[in-house]
């Protein structure tokens, strides 16, 4: 059995860092198993919802970005993306990142070097005009982009357990793969401000870059949150 509630809570440790997520959308599509199997870890189980594998596409904002022992006054700010797919190891479950973007060449250099993320920098905008958002990102040295805009909707506020916006949204753990080992660190905040949002256009690129295929048109599934503030913890060999 999974334990899907644990890793909302917040662990007994040394905080690490400290961000704010902001204007985040989740766009969710449906994979084939062979074909995710391939880009993930043995060592990682799938995490299905109804038996069905996905990726997810998360456009947002980064602020308040520092390690502990910075000042908030001197934190960081940038637009990111990443490319994700969810996952297990002894029935804890998370996430699973195919590819980061930021528009910062500062947090690409030390994500890469201090946690093994796959980041990517790129040149990124958001644009707001009352309930729509345009967003785009080009990857540097490839042009491999991702654009999407699209309209907010009624408020659904926190995920229950065992909702299809639970499953997707209130993910804690992150897992990734250093030196033939897995590891995994955690974060905690509050839970989503859940909100329906309609996707008018997407054209993505990201999804067929990290190599898969078939996520083509609108997500099968997308939900929006205003933000949340961030605790970031440690890494640790699982």
């Amino acid at each position: 059995m999974i334990e899907r509630i644990k890793p909302t809570c917040r662990p007994n440790q040394t905080v690490r860092g400290f961000q704010n997520w902001r204007s985040l959308l989740f766009m969710h599509w449906p994979v084939p198993i062979e074909e995710l199997r391939l880009l993930v870890p043995d060592a990682l189980e799938l995490d299905l919802y109804n038996g069905v594998a996905y990726v997810g596409v998360v456009p947002f904002v980064m602020e308040g970005v520092r390690p502990r022992w910075w000042p908030a006054c001197c934190a960081f700010s940038f637009l990111e993306t990443n490319v994700r797919t969810y996952v297990y190891h002894n029935d804890q479950p998370g996430v699973f990142f195919l590819s980061l973007e930021a528009a910062s060449g500062l947090a690409v250099w030390a994500a890469r070097k201090f946690w093994g993320l796959p980041y990517y920098h790129a040149d990124m905008s958001l644009d707001r005009q009352g309930e729509e958002i345009q967003y785009r990102t080009v990857r540097r040295g490839t042009g491999k982009r991702h654009s999407v805009r699209y309209r907010l909707g009624p408020m659904l506020g926190p995920s229950r357990p065992g909702t299809r916006e639970f499953f997707f949204l209130e993910r804690y753990l992150l897992f990734l793969e250093r030196r033939k080992r897995i590891f995994v660190g955690q974060v905690h905040h509050s839970p989503y401000p859940a909100q329906a949002v309609e996707v008018l256009e997407v054209d993505d690129e990201l999804v067929h870059t990290a190599g898969l295929i078939g996520c083509e048109g609108s997500p099968e599934f997308s939900h929006y949150a205003s933000g949340v503030d961030v605790e970031i913890f440690d890494l640790h060999p699982v």
